[in-house]
């Protein structure tokens, strides 16, 4: 009933029976999804095994990761070091989707040159398969269709034996709820500037609402 209440909750004020009653079903395909191993599950390899690096060292923070960007290309996230970044899983098809990418837009615009702010987007489909499409596919939908300026990555794995070793790192230094897993679309992870995950949000708290956050990261 928690993670019921937790999901139906409407992305936008407006247009409210149609976001309800489509929440109402994101939120039972979630319950289902929660309720399988793939999800739920902290893999018996992962658990075991201390979480390493390319390298086979010991991450002490995200700066230690890479990962491929939406045009296949390998980012060093050295190249974030000093920001303060948000690291997001999205969906084209959620009933968060139009809400999360407006207001990421406008955190972005607001304080992406003032402040540094950095926010990484990961797609996956673990969700509902509401992220079906290719990366050239995803790309156009966030850039063209919905204006994101941000930083796109290649669709990946949060959970499960092949979720990507920085989302394995996020779910270690901040759990969530019931279970450190990720449950649903749009995520956030707030960095600090020393490259450590600092908060965890999950997608009933909009972009805008972490405004006061951020900026509490910003001045130190």
């Amino acid at each position: 009933m928690f993670l019921l209440r937790l999901l139906s909750r409407p992305a936008a004020a407006s247009n409210r029976r149609t976001a309800a009653f489509g929440l109402f079903g994101t939120a039972m395909v979630a319950i289902n999804l929660l309720s399988t191993s793939s999800v739920l599950a902290c893999p018996s390899s992962q658990s075991k095994q201390p979480l390493k690096t390319e390298a086979g060292t010991t991450p002490a923070s995200v700066y230690d990761f890479s990962a491929v960007d939406i045009d296949g290309n390998k980012v060093d996230f050295e190249r974030y070091r000093g920001h303060v970044l948000i690291i997001v899983n999205v969906a084209s098809k959620c009933g968060y989707t139009s809400g999360h990418y407006k207001e990421l837009n406008e955190l972005y615009e607001e304080y992406g040159e003032t402040e540094g702010l950095r926010i990484l987007a990961f797609p996956c489909n673990q969700f509902g398969n509401q992220e079906p499409g290719t990366n050239e596919e995803i790309k156009h939908f966030a850039r063209d269709q919905k204006g994101a300026k941000f930083d796109l990555f290649s669709k990946i794995y949060v959970n499960g034996d092949e979720a990507h070793p920085l989302w394995q790192f996020l779910k270690q230094r901040q759990g969530g709820t019931l279970f450190d897993a990720i449950k649903w679309n749009f995520t956030k992870f707030i960095v600090d500037k020393k490259g450590q995950p600092v908060e965890r949000h999950g997608p009933q708290t909009s972009p805008l609402q972490l405004r006061d956050n951020l900026k509490k990261y910003f001045a130190q």
